[in-house]
């Protein structure tokens, strides 16, 4: 029997870190580089957070044969995840926007805004072990926000779902960096298009 090879290295493990900005912020151009200061991190999430990409198709057909190719018709990537500190701050986030202001006694008022004038941010995840980073230049929180009241120790966490949208600025909706070591093979390269 053979044993299967691997590299225990590369698997990715834990929730990371989040950070959000003002669409616009400088991006990161690499894996080490410090984020702008205009990245703030999101904080603790329930069960860390999700990255999701579809791409669809349909099929070229002819009479004679089964389908000749698919062409792409779309693509679609999110990221969800909650938010286990409910502050105004990330109330902002899960609102995509809004107006914040503090009363006479101190407190903190906040108010969604109005359909059409919400924002967009930048997302950015980088992985515990700091091999990986993924940027989402422009995203928008589409999801529905559901924050439930339970006794005892279940918080009250608020959700999100990010959408992936094409950059106003062009480039791609994501990109990752990965460190070098985790390459995935010596001289790996994409595929290209015949």
């Amino acid at each position: 029997m053979t044993t299967p090879t691997g590299n225990a290295g590369a698997l990715s493990l834990g929730p990371g870190r989040l950070y959000a900005a003002p669409l616009g912020t400088a991006l990161p151009a690499d894996l080490g580089t410090a984020l702008d200061p205009a990245f703030k991190p999101i904080g603790y999430t329930e069960e860390g957070s999700e990255f999701s990409y579809e791409l669809s198709s349909d099929p070229v057909e002819v009479a004679e044969l089964d389908p000749v190719f698919y062409r792409t018709t779309g693509r679609n990537g999110t990221v969800t995840f909650a938010m286990a500190e409910n502050t105004v701050r990330n109330l902002t986030l899960a609102f995509n926007g809004g107006t914040v202001t503090r009363t006479q006694s101190g407190a903190v008022k906040y108010e969604p805004p109005e359909p059409g004038s919400e924002v967009r941010r930048v997302l950015v995840f980088d992985s515990e072990d700091g091999e990986e980073r993924w940027v989402y230049p422009q995203v928008f929180q589409g999801g529905s926000v559901s924050m439930a009241r339970k006794k005892g120790a279940d918080k009250a966490t608020v959700p999100v779902e990010f959408r992936l949208e094409k950059p106003a600025l062009g480039g791609s909706p994501f990109y990752a960096f990965y460190d070098d070591s985790r390459d995935g093979g010596s001289g790996v390269t994409a595929p290209t298009k015949p």
